[in-house]
């Protein structure tokens, strides 16, 4: 007789695991098994033990904090189901007044148990050693931040004030600060060791910059940060930043749940007829929510694709070119639009960045899903003309979801699409293999773009 599965909940501590099991089919709640060193020696144990209980399905879980995916990991390697659950996600009674570690253990089995838990993607080793590479990078940031804003508090104090509105931290701001001095030596060294920690957060910040920019093109997930940086406001930093927070694309069934994930929704307070919206629900990804609404401001601009970017553009894949100049094309006409109807701009640009979620999950879908590449004709294909008129329906390039793509004329053959080129000299080309989204050096008129991927609900 098959014997039912088993819910684990472990609740996960630096130096210790207390476990709870319950079974499927029970009622009430879940047995306490005892307490285990969070070691692997000591999973192994737990796991030998379990199996010789009972030959049923064993089910682990425990929630997401810490001490990481260790224990995911190992249990995995030892051929167990093991759930990281979301600790914001867990249903929990309003009433209740009492916690201790058996409680929480026993809740997660029996909740577990019930399916009411909701899982976190785990990532791989060289994901998360990428993931936090790029949280460093963040800290060193927020630290030339909290440094340049101690030095600029120091000297405010005491009246010394950059004037004529000119910008901060630029070359003529630091032969400024440069030539400040004190009365007193004590006020004269708190100067200099500001200044100093300045310079320093500054050397650690460019530093990592370079440790980062070496280690993404070894990254499983290049691909992805190479076809983002196509978009307008994201760089090859940024980027990385939004694929770390992605990981894998398929765990979003549309874009909408991509934007909810990010936090950049709207709340809601509804009850009867009326419906009430507030503000975003700022959940998720602080990191990827922030590099969205910092790369939102730059569609406050016209559509354009500058010499900067040109290299960006290059580089990635025509379905992700029509889809990075569709985001431009819309999401700078909706900054005006929304603008011109007055509306804050705070509001605008969380919009754009709502907008521009879409997009990015559009894109890596893509990436991870690539479009099936044309078949090219032969030379005897091409000069038969009963076999071009009948081959030329399947040979044209099926469509991606929500993509209108115009049929190829029956007796051509798809050229490969050519972007302006910066230097040298320019291939000739027809007009059909012209990029219609991109501009040359010699003509900088605008052309209409072409029907491409929809990246958003919209």
């Amino acid at each position: 007789m098959e014997q039912p599965t088993r819910f684990i909940g472990m609740d996960v501590h630096k130096d210790t695991i207390v476990v709870a099991v319950t079974a499927a089919g029970d009622s009430g709640k879940a047995t306490p098994y005892g307490t285990f060193p969070n070691s692997a020696a000591a999973l192994e144990k737990l796991v030998k033990r379990l199996r010789q209980a009972g030959s049923g399905p064993l089910r682990f879980c425990y929630e997401a904090g810490p001490c990481g995916y260790g224990i995911h990991r190992t249990l995995t390697k030892l051929g167990e189901d093991c759930m990281v659950v979301a600790p914001s996600m867990i249903p929990r009674k309003s009433g209740d007044r009492q916690k201790n570690d058996k409680r929480d253990a026993a809740s997660l089995a029996v909740l577990y148990r019930g399916g009411l838990l909701t899982a976190v993607w785990v990532p791989d080793a060289a994901h998360e050693a990428m993931r936090d590479l790029i949280r460093t990078r963040l800290a060193a940031v927020r630290a030339v931040r909290t440094a340049r804003q101690q030095l600029s508090a120091f000297l405010l104090r005491h009246e010394r004030i950059y004037r004529n509105g000119r910008k901060a931290w630029t070359k003529a701001h630091r032969g400024w600060l440069a030539d400040q001095s004190f009365a007193q030596p004590a006020q004269q060294i708190v100067l200099e060791e500001n200044i100093e920690a300045v310079r320093l957060s500054e050397r650690r910040r460019d530093r990592i910059d370079g440790y980062l920019r070496a280690q993404i093109p070894a990254w499983s997930l290049f691909p992805l940060v190479q076809n983002l940086g196509a978009l307008r406001g994201l760089d090859t930093i940024a980027s990385a930043g939004l694929a770390a927070a992605i990981g894998d694309p398929s765990r979003f069934a549309s874009a909408p749940d991509f934007m909810a994930y990010l936090g950049l929704v709207p709340s809601e307070h509804s009850s009867g007829p009326k419906r009430r919206t507030g503000a975003i629900t700022k959940s998720g990804d602080i990191h990827a929510r922030t590099l969205l609404i910092e790369a939102a401001h730059s569609y406050r601009f016209p559509a354009r694709i500058g010499r900067a970017k040109l290299v960006a553009v290059d580089a990635v894949p025509e379905a992700v070119r029509e889809i990075a100049w569709k985001a431009q094309t819309r999401l700078c006409q909706r900054y005006r639009q929304m603008l011109g109807k007055g509306k804050l701009k705070p509001v605008v640009v969380t919009a754009i960045a709502r907008e521009l979620a879409g997009f990015v999950w559009s894109i890596a879908c893509v990436t991870s899903d690539p479009p099936p590449q044309p078949a090219t004709l032969t030379a005897s294909e091409e000069v038969c003309p009963t076999e071009s008129t009948g081959r030329s329906r399947a040979l044209r390039r099926q469509p991606l979801k929500a993509t209108t793509r115009r049929a190829a004329h029956p007796k051509q053959t798809r050229a490969p699409v050519e972007l302006r080129y910066v230097t040298g000299i320019k291939p000739a080309q027809s007009p059909t293999t012209r990029n219609p989204k991109v501009s040359t050096p010699a003509s900088r008129t605008r052309r209409p773009a072409a029907p491409s991927v929809e990246g958003s609900t919209g």
